[in-house]
């Protein structure tokens, strides 16, 4: 089997330095845990000069996209990492699928407006990668076997050298505003409750939608976001056209590894208090709320059933149910499930059976995205997709692309949502979307 080569490089906890060669280039993409501040994450992944990108074309099914994803896997070929190496990616693609690839999966109506116009998927085709290990303290160039010995050369070359030094800036040009008003919401919520008193759905993940106009560079934005905001599912991915995705996720959408399988739904969602102690009564309050717990174990049980379809039988578990999850604006209540890939499945198989996550979808998951069509006045784009790798060996991590934002033709666009349940209260609801995303709507405007 062909072995991938390693070149040493001096440990960087911040990716930013070692970003700030290839930042510019066409296909950059940075995958970041939010060391040293975000305590959960391993490692961060960057890399650029993609071999090519794939985006779905006008007609092209989820099915059809995914098989041409794989194809490209296999022309890169299979390769493994140098004995007693423990790294996540072998090259392979990076990049994301938006909220809106689920409608190639699954037959759903077209009434939300695409007025933001972003490519329902783009995955580059990497061969090679710069990783840092936060438990290891490394950092190193890691290359493909086909990557040529000349290109090689010159990225070892690249980041050897010293980091471009830029002043960057990025600003507001309005405040933050939501798209919808509060008695909007509330129109959609009532809405949602009905549903839900008929029996089509016992839960809506409803969302409404900030925006901007705005200049400058995002990556101004992203690192004053990161600092604000650090997550141990991050990422930065610089689009074709020079549009840019800012992700702030603390949420795991799919793992695979070595055929094992988790996913980790973020379910139940408080602030952080002012002073320890309303803070630590607000944890409390989290972990005691019946509501919340009931809504995080309806999408423990749609998880189990979407992973069941690609996972063995019988190895589908839930080793993890209601733990606590504390970041700087917000108290979470997290779950997990894990399973093992049944024989002639693969992680692609899998994003086939569960994309979109659940967790911000509601339950039952086909319904609750029509719903969600009918009642969102416009598409979610990247918000509730996923930022991922998928490596040649068939090693995969993706996030829940939440805390999410899109810098696209002049404006930044930001989404924030919550589960909607027969008990839920809309004002509280209506907070709770603004809640999530404060952090980040504040730190815009600071700039």
């Amino acid at each position: 089997m062909p072995t991938c080569t390693l070149h040493p490089l001096p440990y960087q906890a911040d990716p930013a330095a070692y970003f700030a060669h290839v930042r510019k280039a066409p296909g950059a993409v940075l995958l970041d845990s939010a060391r040293p501040t975000a305590e959960r994450g391993r490692f961060d992944l960057l890399s650029a000069w993609p071999i090519h990108t794939l985006t779905p074309s006008a007609t092209e099914s989820g099915e059809t996209y995914l098989q041409r994803l794989r194809a490209s896997l296999e022309q890169l070929g299979r390769a493994e990492l140098p004995d007693a190496i423990d790294l996540p990616f072998a090259g392979g693609l990076i990049g994301y699928l938006s909220y809106d690839f689920g409608r190639r999966l699954e037959h759903l109506p077209a009434v939300a407006m695409d007025d933001l116009g972003l490519a329902d998927a783009s995955l580059g085709l990497y061969a090679w990668a710069l990783i840092s290990d936060h438990q290891l303290h490394t950092s190193q160039l890691l290359f493909h076997p086909s990557l040529q010995v000349a290109e090689r050369q010159r990225l070892i070359s690249l980041f050897n050298s010293p980091a471009p030094v830029e002043q960057t800036w990025f600003t507001l040009q309005a405040p933050m505003r939501g798209d919808i008003s509060a008695q909007t919401y509330r129109q959609a919520f009532d809405r949602v409750q009905q549903y839900i008193y008929a029996g089509d759905c016992y839960q809506i993940n409803l969302t409404q939608r900030f925006r901007a106009p705005c200049q400058g560079d995002p990556w101004h934005a992203y690192q004053a976001l990161r600092r604000a905001c650090p997550t141990p599912y991050s990422g930065f991915q610089l689009l074709a056209d020079g549009s840019a995705l800012l992700s702030f996720s603390p949420e795991r959408f799919i793992r695979v590894s070595n055929g094992q399988v988790e996913t980790r739904p973020i379910k139940g969602t408080r602030p952080r208090g002012k002073n320890a102690a309303e803070d630590a009564r607000n944890a409390a309050e989290l972990l005691d709320s019946r509501k919340d717990r009931a809504e995080n174990l309806m999408i423990v049980d749609l998880l189990r059933n979407d992973l069941g379809r690609t996972c063995e039988t019988g190895s589908v578990k839930v080793p993890e149910l209601f733990s606590l999850e504390s970041y700087p604006n917000v108290h979470h209540l997290v779950s997990s499930v894990t399973g093992r890939l049944a024989a002639g499945k693969d992680a692609l198989n899998l994003i086939a059976d569960s994309f979109p996550g659940g967790s911000i979808t509601g339950a039952p998951k086909i319904r609750a995205m029509q719903i969600i069509d009918e009642l969102e006045p416009s598409r979610r784009a990247l918000y509730c997709g996923s930022l991922l790798y998928l490596d040649v060996r068939g090693e995969m991590d993706s996030s829940i692309a939440i805390r999410s934002l899109l810098v696209k033709d002049g404006q930044v666009c930001c989404w924030g949502g919550g589960a909607v349940v027969a008990d839920s209260d809309w004002q509280a609801e209506y907070e709770e979307s603004i809640t999530k995303v404060k952090v980040l709507l504040d730190t815009l405007q600071s700039l």
